[in-house]
């Protein structure tokens, strides 16, 4: 589990998206991540298969299925792609987002950006199947950063990045017609499959 706060944005070194080996840099200490452990990147839980130190930085290899590539924004991955970067959380860590899974369950798409001087107001559209899933002011997972959403319409919404998040994550290079990695909030998922059951 994670919380959708991200505490690093690596880089991809490489990528192959044939043999579905990805390597990443990060600022995170290779020697507190075990082989095997998990981490959230742009949205994605990926289990760490190899990990080094290079000079500055550290890396960590991972390898993806044919699945999470066919459903998840890495098929537009590339060399230098910024990546936000979570650890998963430990028994007593703080929750300062939303719980987050870090299974995507689609893509969207920056439908528009709305400058203004305290924060940028993005659109996002998505797939109208999933609207049931999605409350005004209510959580969402985008490329891994938990927000709260806007205002919901039939197959799009919005959310505000204040500066602090949009420095700090990739959304700094994010621009209009980019996909992104959505996961909405495992609270409106279990609401949604109870009131199924009702009907």
């Amino acid at each position: 589990m994670f919380t959708g706060i991200i505490t690093d944005v690596g880089e991809i070194l490489s990528i192959n998206l044939d043999s579905g080996k990805i390597k990443i840099s990060s600022k995170f200490d290779h020697n507190d991540i075990d082989i095997g452990a998990s981490i959230c990147c742009s949205g994605i839980c990926l289990t760490v298969v190899e990990r080094d130190k290079h000079e500055n930085y550290s890396y960590f290899c991972f390898e993806v299925s044919q699945e999470t590539i066919s459903c998840s924004s890495v098929k537009f991955w590339k060399k230098n792609t910024k990546i936000n970067l979570e650890k998963s959380l430990k028994f007593g860590d703080e929750v300062g987002g939303h719980l987050v899974t870090g299974h995507v369950d689609c893509l969207g798409k920056i439908n528009s950006i709305n400058k203004s001087k305290n924060s940028n107001v993005f659109k996002i559209k998505y797939p109208k199947e999933y609207k049931r899933y999605v409350a005004s002011k209510g959580s969402i997972c985008l490329d891994g950063i938990s927000l709260t959403v806007n205002e919901v319409f039939n197959d799009f919404f919005t959310v505000n990045i204040i500066p602090h998040t949009e420095e700090n994550t990739s959304w700094s290079k994010i621009r209009e017609g980019d996909s992104i990695n959505i996961e909405f909030d495992v609270l409106a998922r279990y609401v949604a499959r109870q009131l199924e059951e009702r009907k």
